[in-house]
């Protein structure tokens, strides 16, 4: 074999190939398209046929990234995840933990279409997973729960407030239950009404 085959051959699977590239972009469609459809439809009403469209992926192409669909199920927990990481990132870099607790509730707020429609992406697909065998990707889609809830306590352990852990339950779990609320109602306006009532309770929080 020649230098240059050999150097054809090895960047077929160099990270840096346009070859890698241009699959590492295929999965990243494919999981960012798997969480936008397991959210609007659920996972007992979605097919693979239905991510690979979204993601405008041929469907025998699918398998060579996700075997089965729960392996898609689980790309789309982690999709949740690194957006929920990338939003906290950006909190945090307001000066004060008040301030960080108060824009979550603006975030949350500013999705209330969408909630009205479909639900909370993490809490509609933890629901319908936990009917499921325990200690699968129920736990997983915990976890994504959990890393809110842990950034929260932070937040409230800042403030000095009595009850850092029951008060950032308090505000997941009223974020829970105004996002189901909403969309059971179809009702964005209600999600507006509860969010100021957080708002306002997130202001006299000690």
């Amino acid at each position: 074999m020649t230098d240059s085959q050999s150097a054809k051959d090895s960047s077929k699977g160099s990270p840096s190939s346009p070859r890698a590239a241009a699959a590492a972009a295929k999965r990243r469609r494919l999981s960012a398209a798997a969480a936008r459809v397991l959210h609007e439809q659920g996972v007992e009403r979605t097919a693979i046929a239905d991510i690979a469209k979204a993601a405008d992926v041929p469907v025998g192409n699918v398998y060579y990234y996700f075997k089965t669909k729960d392996d898609l199920v689980e790309a789309a927990l982690t999709e949740h995840a690194a957006r929920l990481t990338a939003l906290t990132d950006e909190l945090d870099r307001l000066p004060d933990p008040r301030a960080r607790l108060k824009a979550l509730v603006h975030a949350w707020l500013s999705q209330r279409e969408t909630a009205a429609r479909y639900g909370c992406p993490t809490g509609t697909l933890a629901a319908e997973l936990d009917k499921r065998t325990p200690g699968g990707l129920d736990h997983t889609a915990a976890q994504v729960i959990r890393r809110l809830l842990d950034w929260t306590t932070a937040q409230f352990h800042a403030l000095g407030t009595a009850d850092p852990d029951g008060n950032a339950v308090t505000l997941i779990a009223a974020y829970q239950g105004m996002s189901l609320l909403t969309n059971a109602l179809r009702d964005p306006d209600l999600m507006t009404r509860e969010g100021t009532r957080l708002l306002s309770w997130l202001d006299n929080v000690r």
